[in-house]
């Protein structure tokens, strides 16, 4: 079994203060204003749009070998919408764009396979609580 780190570290009160996130040796700052209006900075959400990429991506390289289509290059681009509407700040979705290089393989088949990548990728399956947004594309 291989258990991920990661830490933070939060200075201050809510809107002046500010934090910072590490992992894998990267060290992400944070602030109210990252967070919750869009400033220049990171967010723990943004770090969850960016796993469900990574996951998403290699597993649905390994979901097309699988299926005799070895893939030349898979990039997944997400954006995680992160809102109060509901009057609590919440990760309502992730849309991701996805788009692969994939030799001899068919459109519907293609779509297909990435459909059911959606309920492989672990990340994916550890945030049920969010709406996935799947549109993926051969290029």
């Amino acid at each position: 079994m291989r258990n991920s780190k990661a830490s933070a570290e939060w200075s201050g009160v809510l809107k002046s203060g500010k934090g910072a996130m590490s992992v894998g040796g990267q060290t992400f700052p944070f602030t109210f204003n990252s967070r919750m209006e869009g400033g220049a900075g990171s967010s723990p959400e943004e770090l969850l749009a960016g796993a469900l990429a990574g996951c998403f991506s290699m597993a649905l390289s390994a979901d097309l070998e699988k299926a005799g289509f070895p893939s030349e290059q898979v990039t997944t681009n997400a954006v995680g919408h992160f809102d109060n509407a509901t009057g609590k700040w919440t990760l309502e979705k992730i849309d991701l764009d996805i788009s692969a290089k994939v030799a001899n393989i068919d459109n519907a088949k293609f779509q297909e396979i990435a459909k059911g990548t959606s309920s492989a990728c672990p990340v994916s399956r550890a945030l049920t609580g969010v709406k996935i947004n799947v549109n993926a594309k051969l290029v």
